[in-house]
């Protein structure tokens, strides 16, 4: 998968140095994906929401932290969207 939007992980990690690991690993695993549907998502990430318009939730460092991006299955692009505390995400609206 081709990822955008990586400067929204980079800002995040800035002031949370105990994601870096996690996010690297998901990063990494994002990149290598050839995710056709979201089956193929939910294959890997089993606590993976999805909520609506091709939008995944992922749980980082267990449910510390929520990564929320949006998938183009058919072009293979992640968009990164945002990333929060697990209190942030209570706040987000879809």
């Amino acid at each position: 998968m081709k990822l955008i939007g990586l400067e929204v992980l980079e800002n995040f990690r800035r002031g949370h140095a105990d994601i870096r690991n996690p996010l690297d690993a998901w990063e990494a695993e994002a990149r290598d994906a050839q995710w056709t549907t979201p089956q193929d998502i939910k294959d890997r990430y089993a606590s993976a929401s999805f909520i609506g318009d091709d939008r995944v939730v992922f749980n980082i460092k267990g449910t510390k932290y929520r990564l929320d991006v949006k998938v183009n299955y058919r072009h293979q692009i992640v968009l990164v969207k945002r990333i929060g505390t697990h209190e942030e995400y209570n706040k987000w609206t879809f």
